[in-house]
């Protein structure tokens, strides 16, 4: 029998999956990843929801309301972050996230929210929750983390767009404000400087970066944090963030990432990640000679 109710939907996909098959090989592979989806399940029933489904390395948890979502959502990031045998393979998880109706039958879940939460998974990256503006509007105080607006997008079978915003579920983030507008040309800040600091700039735009910003997305689409609009550039080629004391570029391209250093010479990242330092330039897609207009300067301080 068929019955609608308002709920949380979260699904959480583990990212870098792929590559352990290739590594560790299909059984090592699969126990590892039966091992994220246990403890994402268990985390999920702390929180009072319970587990839908599991599918390949993906699992979809309906929660009763926005806040145990939220929660849940950073605690699976951060058992993901300090557990030693996910971080020697690079395990990693991208998590979505949106309250609303949604119809359930023969213990599965269907509808509205299903659908929305979905795309708020598929638009994240690896250790970032996405979610829906509306569901998290309204929860203040406590233990609820801050977030902030990447702007708005189209989701299927809606007239409108949502606006959606990026959840800091980093232990030290209290002090990241909320900034609107991510995806429409603002740039992240934060509110206090943490620890080392990288300066970014690109057509006379410059950011500062610390060790409280979030994951800084760069491609061609407009949902990231800054849109460079080009048929070489992928929708979402690369991102910066900080981790374990580092800022780390990462390539998620098509094209890759032309890394230069200094005076050194120019390194091409091709779906891998590399340590910055010191100062130099990033071309997405293409060397730097060759995409002058583009090109990305940073200066780590």
């Amino acid at each position: 029998m068929s019955s609608s109710r308002t709920q949380t939907i979260l699904f959480a996909d583990v990212s870098g999956s792929t590559r352990l098959f290739e590594t560790r090989g299909d059984l090592e592979a699969r126990r590892l990843i039966a091992a994220v989806l246990d403890v994402h399940a268990l985390i999920c029933r702390e929180h009072g929801g319970r587990v839908i489904k599991t599918i390949g390395d993906e699992i979809m948890c309906s929660l009763p309301d926005a806040r145990e979502g939220v929660l849940a959502a950073c605690e699976m990031q951060r058992k993901m972050a300090c557990n030693a045998d996910f971080a020697r393979d690079r395990l990693a998880v991208h998590i979505g996230l949106h309250h609303g109706d949604a119809l359930e039958e023969n213990d599965d879940v269907y509808g509205d929210a299903v659908n929305t939460a979905a795309r708020m998974v598929a638009l994240a990256k690896r250790e970032q929750i996405i979610a829906s503006a509306g569901s998290v509007q309204g929860l203040d105080g406590g233990r609820v983390p801050a977030f902030r607006s990447l702007g708005r997008i189209h989701v299927d079978g809606k007239l409108q767009p949502i606006e959606i915003v990026d959840v800091i579920w980093h232990e030290d983030m209290s002090s990241m404000t909320t900034v609107q507008g991510v995806g429409g040309g603002a740039w992240p800040k934060a509110t206090e400087i943490v620890g080392p600091t990288l300066q970014l700039s690109h057509r006379g735009k410059v950011v500062t970066l610390d060790g409280a910003s979030a994951s800084f997305t760069i491609g061609r689409s407009p949902i990231n944090a800054l849109q460079i609009e080009a048929d070489w550039v992928s929708r979402t080629h690369a991102l910066i963030e900080f981790k374990r004391g580092h800022f780390v570029v990462y390539d998620r391209s098509t094209n890759g990432t032309y890394v230069k250093f200094g005076q050194d010479d120019e390194l091409h990242l091709h779906r891998d990640e590399l340590h910055m330092r010191k100062a130099g330039t990033i071309s997405l897609g293409r060397v730097s000679s060759a995409n002058a207009d583009d090109v990305i300067r940073f200066d780590l301080g």
